[in-house]
C-alpha cells in the first residue's frame, strides 16, 4: 500500500482588487457588478504515488507549481480539488529559514525546529549531539542563531530533518546549499534515510541529484503536469533537451 497518494490534486488562488480599493469601494462594486477576481492554478490535476522508502525527484522550471504542491503535500495548504492521502510522520523543509528564531542561540533553535516537528524533550536530548555534528556546527552552538550564514542555516535544519527519521521527507532545494563537501556528505546521508524506509520528496534544479538519488520522477510545467514514472533517465533527458530549446512542452507531454 502506498504511504503516499496524490490524487488529480488541483490548487487554486483567486486575486482581487479588494485590499487596493478598500471596504466602502468593495461594497460598491459589489452592488453594481463591478468587482472582479483574478483565479490562478498553481497546480492542476496532479497525480502521483510513492511506496515506503522511495524517492521522488520533482523538476520544472520557475513557476512550475512545485513548491506549492509540496505546501499541499505536508498539510500546510488544502487543495481546491483532488485528494491527498498520506501514513505517518512528515518532516518538511520547504523555507529553510522558517521555524527558527533569530534571537535564540543555534541550541535553543535546534530543540524549537524539533519540537516543532512533534518530538519530545527526550528525544531532541538523545539526538542533539548527532544533529549538531553533522551540521558541523558545534562551535556555534551558544551563538545566536541570526549571525549564521545560510548555508549554516540550511544545515541546522537539514540535519534536523534527516537524523529524526521521520516516515516521509520533503525537500525543497536543500542540497544544492552549503559546500560541495557538505553537499556530498548529505547525498550520503539522503541515501541512508531512503535505505532506513522514509520515503523522500526532492525538489531540485540539479538534473545530476535527480538521476542519481530518485527512483521517480514528476515533471512540471506552470502547474500542469508533463510527465511521471520510474525512468528517471529519460524524463530528465527530455526536460534538459525543453531548457536547450529542442523539444516543446508539447512534444514533452506525448
Amino acid at each position: 500500500m502506498a504511504i503516499l497518494e496524490v490524487n488529480n490534486v488541483s490548487i487554486r488562488y483567486i486575486t482581487g482588487d479588494f485590499k487596493d480599493i478598500g471596504l466602502k469601494e468593495f461594497v460598491m462594486r459589489k452592488l453594481t457588478g463591478n468587482y472582479h477576481v483574478t483565479e490562478f492554478w498553481a497546480d492542476k490535476d496532479v497525480t502521483f504515488s510513492l511506496e515506503r522508502g522511495e524517492m521522488l525527484g520533482i523538476i520544472g522550471s520557475n513557476g512550475a507549481g512545485k513548491s506549492t504542491l509540496l505546501k499541499a503535500v505536508s498539510g500546510i495548504m488544502v487543495p481546491t480539488e483532488g485528494t491527498i492521502r498520506r501514513q505517518g510522520s512528515i518532516a518538511a523543509l520547504l523555507e529553510l529559514a522558517s521555524g527558527f528564531d533569530g534571537e535564540l542561540t543555534v541550541k535553543e533553535n535546534a530543540y524549537l525546529r524539533g519540537a516543532m516537528l512533534g518530538y519530545t524533550r527526550r528525544f531532541m536530548d538523545e539526538k542533539y549531539d548527532e544533529i549538531i555534528a553533522f551540521a558541523e556546527l558545534k562551535d556555534f552552538e551558544e551563538r545566536p542563531f541570526k549571525q549564521l550564514s545560510s548555508g549554516m542555516k540550511s544545515r541546522l535544519a537539514f540535519s534536523i530533518a534527516c537524523l529524526v527519521k521521520p516516515d516521509i521527507l520533503i525537500l525543497d532545494e536543500v542540497l544544492s546549499v552549503g559546500d560541495g563537501a557538505f553537499r556530498k556528505k548529505s547525498e550520503s546521508k539522503m541515501h541512508e534515510v531512503i535505505n532506513s524506509g522514509a520515503t523522500t520528496i526532492l525538489v531540485s534544479h540539479s538534473l545530476e541529484q535527480v538521476r542519481q538519488l530518485c527512483g521517480k520522477v514528476l515533471w512540471l510545467h506552470k502547474g500542469r503536469q508533463v510527465d511521471y514514472g520510474t525512468d528517471v533517465a529519460g524524463i530528465c533527458d527530455r526536460y534538459q533537451q525543453f531548457l536547450d530549446g529542442t523539444l516543446s512542452i508539447e512534444r514533452a507531454g506525448e
